[in-house]
Formats: structure tokens, C-alpha cells, sequence
């Protein structure tokens, strides 16, 4: 699987696409007709989509047959059809939101091949019913390390489910979650620096496995890799599953002022209210007077979910913690900030 990889990045660094999801190349015939000025317009790629645990589908610009394919790590192939839409049915189920990839080579009927090379999550059906719970944005060397946590609602797999962190536009997606098998109830610590070797990810039963800054033995800890900051006391924070749709999210400001002086802050607001996934005081886009007020927020107090009342998307449902009451892994402290 590492190999497979690796080959892959070689590829992408060969075709000049740094940190592209899909590498394609062209048949030299293609190249002479584009460089002639022909009228043949060639396939393009446009998107891998995992439709269940068996099926995966390959969307194309123009129809194409199948030439070969090959995945990795290898998976047997009951059926495929050409077309538009290629719709491949795997010989097995996949565990669900378990790292993939697919080489596929295609040709239309002008015979214009097409090599593509796309790395995905398989198809998890299985998403537990997740709340984000509290966030600490502020980083105290040895003590301390900004952290989102999570608390599941339901059982299920999270395997594919995404967070992302909006102020951090470098990668705004920190991390996706490995296929992992949690119950109701469990406290999820997604710390956001990796700095010590006992910092490691609990995907089993036990979860007194981590040992890094901040990791609690009563909840499941996974760690972003790197230091760098991510999170600020304005930002929007949410969680995607795989069709795009957000699964909780929330907003924090500094500052009440009427609007984002931000574009990628607009930006997220706009999809939280498209999905009613957080909620302004009378209606319309969310703005930072919508947001959860933050400016008294320091090292030693977290953002943290009332865990004691119903989600309404608002920044009610949240409040400041009294000093020294963060709690990663853990139910929320009831000390508010005062």
C-alpha cells in the first residue's frame, strides 16, 4: 500500500499537480491532435464516488470503455460497464471508510486513452450520530494542545468522517477519521499538534493506549501530524461526511461585528446555513453576532457544549469554562467562565 503511494506521489510530481487527488495522462495522439487543432475532444476525468460497500463509480466527461483496472490494496472485480459512468461492483465488501485506490486506464471511441490514478475512501454507510462537544484553541508548551472533541450520539464506524478547521486555508481539512468501530456516549479528543511518541491514535478497545499532552484514558484520542496552529478564537469549525453533508459544526467570534472580514468565514457560514447546520439570530447567513463570543477565552478555559440541554445549532447551546476546567476525553466541566 505504502509502494502504491508512493508511486502515486511520484506521478503527481511528475505532472507538476502538487497535492492533486487524481493524476491523467494522454495518449501521444491525443497531444498531436490537440497540438494540429483537431475537433476530437478528449475524456476527462471528473470524479470517484464510492455509491455502498461494493460499488464505486468512476464519472467521465465523454463515454469511454474500460482498458484495465486495478486497486489497491487488491480487491477482485465481479462486474463493470462502460459509459458516462463507469460502475464498477467489487467481487467483496470493503471495510468501510478504509483508505483505496483505483489505476484505471479508459479510451473512447476515438481511441483516446486516459490513465487515472485516484486515491479514496470506501463507502461507510455507518456514520454515527456525532455532536461537536468543546475546543480549546489555545496551545501552552507542555501543558497544553488545542484539541476538538467530539461526542458520539449513537454507535457506529468513523471512518471517513472529515474535520476541518476554516481559519487554517492552507488545509482547512486537519484530519479524516480512520474506520474505526465506536458505542454511544464516547468522548472523541482529535488533538491538533502530534509532539510527543506516545502520541498515538486508539482505533481499538483500548483507550488508555495514548499517552501524549492532554490524552485522557476515559476518551478515544487521535493526533494531527505536525505543530503548526490551526485553530483561533474566530473560526468555523464542522464535520463532513462523505456526500458533503455537514454533520455538526460550530462558530466561534471575537468580535460581534455584522459581518466576515474574512472570505473563506462567509464562505463557511454560507454552508452551514444551506445545510441549517448553525443557526443566526433572525435568519439569513450566519454572521460573527451569530457566533459563539470568544474574546474572553484564554489558555486555561475551553468552548464547551451544555451537554444538560437539546442541540439547536445556536450559539446558546455553549458557553466559556471557568479557568483551569478544560476537559479533553472527559464530560464538560459545569464551571462557567463568569
Amino acid at each position: 500500500m505504502r509502494r502504491f503511494f508512493k508511486v502515486l506521489g511520484e506521478k503527481f510530481a511528475l505532472a507538476g499537480f502538487v497535492g492533486a487527488c487524481f493524476f491523467v495522462s494522454c495518449s501521444t495522439e491525443e497531444a498531436i491532435q490537440q497540438v494540429l487543432g483537431s475537433s476530437s475532444e478528449a475524456p476527462v476525468f471528473l470524479a470517484c464516488k464510492p455509491v455502498d460497500a461494493r460499488e464505486i463509480d468512476f464519472q467521465f466527461s465523454l463515454p469511454v470503455r474500460v482498458v484495465s483496472l486495478n486497486f489497491e490494496p487488491p480487491v477482485a472485480v465481479e462486474s463493470r460497464s462502460d459509459g458516462v459512468v463507469v460502475k464498477v461492483i467489487l467481487g467483496e465488501t470493503l471495510n468501510g471508510g478504509a483508505p483505496m485506490a483505483a489505476d484505471l486506464l479508459v479510451e473512447d471511441e476515438a481511441g483516446n486513452t486516459l490513465n487515472v490514478l485516484v486515491p479514496f475512501r470506501a463507502r461507510n454507510d455507518r456514520l454515527p450520530k456525532l455532536l461537536i462537544n468543546e475546543l480549546q484553541d489555545e496551545y501552552t508548551k507542555g501543558t497544553r494542545i488545542e484539541f476538538v472533541e467530539l461526542k458520539t450520539q449513537s454507535a457506529g464506524n468513523l471512518g471517513a468522517l472529515r474535520l476541518f478547521v476554516t481559519s487554517y486555508t492552507k488545509n482547512p481539512l486537519v484530519f479524516e477519521f480512520p474506520p474505526v468501530e465506536v458505542g454511544a456516549g464516547e468522548y472523541i479528543c482529535v488533538h491538533l499538534r502530534t509532539l510527543d511518541e506516545g502520541a498515538v491514535d486508539e482505533t481499538g478497545t483500548d483507550l488508555g493506549l495514548s499517552a501524549g499532552i492532554n490524552a485522557a484514558p476515559e476518551g478515544r484520542d487521535f493526533w494531527v501530524p505536525g505543530s503548526v496552529k490551526s485553530l483561533h478564537k474566530t473560526d468555523v469549525v464542522y464535520l463532513l461526511d462523505q456526500d458533503d453533508k455537514v454533520v455538526d459544526a460550530v462558530m466561534t467570534s471575537e468580535s460581534p461585528d455584522p459581518w466576515w472580514s474574512k472570505e473563506h468565514f462567509a464562505a463557511a457560514a454560507d454552508l452551514l446555513h444551506k445545510q441549517g447546520a448553525w443557526v443566526a439570530k433572525g435568519g439569513g447567513i450566519p454572521g460573527p453576532q451569530d457566533a459563539i463570543p470568544s474574546k474572553s477565552k484564554t489558555a486555561s478555559r475551553s468552548v464547551s457544549r451544555d451537554e444538560s440541554i437539546p442541540d439547536t445549532n445556536r450559539a446558546g447551546d455553549w458557553y466559556i469554562t471557568a479557568n483551569s476546567s478544560a476537559t479533553p476525553g472527559k464530560p464538560n466541566s459545569t464551571k462557567r467562565f463568569e
